[in-house]
């Protein structure tokens, strides 16, 4: 059993209760938009395991260390990563395609600012958008998602918010 901190759109600022909230997470997943390396460091200092893209307003010092998507495993399931992805039923180009082909069970993206977490029947897969944890946008929210994956099942969704 894995507990999973999952966060987007921080822009260069990662707020200390983001860290609070993640406490006891085994991993951590920023779906881009990092904004500096000083946010991915934080991360790293305080978790074991960090995954992340970069996302459209990360520089060349992110973009050497993270890939642009990523597709992995964790526990059972399989895992894949971008920032710009969209939604069910209105995803970004060739992601749907991408979601065929990988078959994965949970899809995590950003870039929206909008917290979503829709279960898309037509792919059979989780799809989660935390949103945005930094200040930096047309968010109103700030808000990160946890989760606990223990081996096929997806448990335990808990939402941070913190108005901004």
């Amino acid at each position: 059993m894995l507990h999973i901190g999952i966060l987007s759109d921080t822009h260069g600022y990662l707020p200390e209760e983001v860290l609070h909230f993640f406490a006891g997470c085994d991993e951590v997943w920023h779906a881009g938009d990092i904004g500096n390396i000083e946010v991915l460091n934080k991360l790293q200092n305080n978790f074991k395991v960090v995954r992340a893209v970069y996302g459209n307003i990360d520089g060349q010092e992110i973009r050497k260390q993270y890939p642009n998507s990523t597709f992995f495993n964790c526990e059972s399931l399989k895992v894949f990563m971008t920032h710009i992805g969209g939604y069910p039923r209105y995803y970004a180009v060739g992601i749907k395609e991408k979601l065929s082909e990988l078959k994965p069970k949970i899809f995590v993206c950003g870039h929206s600012h909008i917290l979503r977490v829709i279960y898309d029947k037509e792919l059979d897969l989780l799809h989660i958008n935390p949103g945005a944890s930094g200040k930096e946008g047309i968010h109103v929210m700030q808000t990160a998602v946890k989760i606990t994956i223990d081996g096929e099942k997806i448990n335990q969704l808990q939402v941070w918010e913190k108005k901004k």
